[in-house]
């Protein structure tokens, strides 16, 4: 028989932990919980479990920390932080310490299972795939797309883009002068099938990425935005 896939829950609210664990176990997964930081690391670095649920405010070691311990020793773990701060900078920095993804507090359990399940997937896709030969480089100029060791480069100079960051990328320059909705990105690059929930987090990464990649981020060449319509990818010229 499998083994259950097992979800970590890293939160200092008893209620919510009692809700997700109840609605993650409803739905076939195993369930850790730790309700400080200190012991959602070991918890994390102990079990490996396929999926973490990590607030940001913790005692003893905030979300952040987390993150960042759990990626400095070379886990690649998906992490969905769950906060409550609506400020766009600690989105950002969650996401640039290696989180797969946020959802802001009060969220939706259909929203929450949604990303839990297609997160938990991605990883679980990509271990079953059978190694192809990887395509030549994608070069673009300046920009050069590097699949192999999923690495970018530009005017030669490696760009430190996280996994995310780098997907997001490698899809838009793909499709070069194609307009994608951020709905159509969050399906996609994110792969969250027929998603109906929030998609600030597009936002959130395609100005993490511009700040990594363009010359000047309020100007940019590369990631184009088509007002009312979505993002799209555009060739040096």
């Amino acid at each position: 028989m499998d083994r259950k896939q097992k979800v970590l829950i890293v939160e200092d609210e008893k209620n919510i932990v009692d809700i997700l664990r109840f609605n993650l176990r409803k739905e076939g997964y195993d369930t850790l919980e730790a309700f400080d930081g200190v012991t959602g690391l070991r918890l994390a670095l102990e079990e490996s479990p396929d999926l973490i649920l990590l607030d940001l405010m913790l005692p003893e070691m905030n979300g952040f920390e987390v993150c960042k311990l759990l990626r400095d020793k070379g886990r690649s773990t998906p992490v969905l932080i769950i906060t409550a701060r609506e400020e766009e900078k600690d989105k950002i920095l969650g996401l640039d310490l290696g989180a797969d993804d946020y959802i802001t507090k009060p969220f939706s359990i259909r929203e929450l299972m949604a990303r839990v399940k297609a997160n938990i997937r991605r990883v679980a896709m990509a271990a079953q795939t059978s190694p192809q030969p990887q395509e030549e480089a994608l070069d673009l100029g300046r920009l050069v797309i590097h699949k192999e060791g999923a690495r970018a480069t530009k005017d030669g100079e490696n760009l430190e883009l996280t996994q995310r960051e780098f997907e997001l990328l490698t899809y838009l320059a793909s499709h070069a002068g194609r307009v994608f909705s951020r709905q159509e990105l969050m399906e996609r690059v994110w792969n969250y099938e027929g998603y109906v929930g929030d998609v600030r987090g597009v936002d959130v990464a395609i100005r993490r990425l511009r700040e990594k990649l363009e010359d000047d981020p309020a100007q940019p060449k590369y990631i184009i935005t088509r007002r009312g319509a979505g993002y799209y990818f555009q060739k040096d010229t």
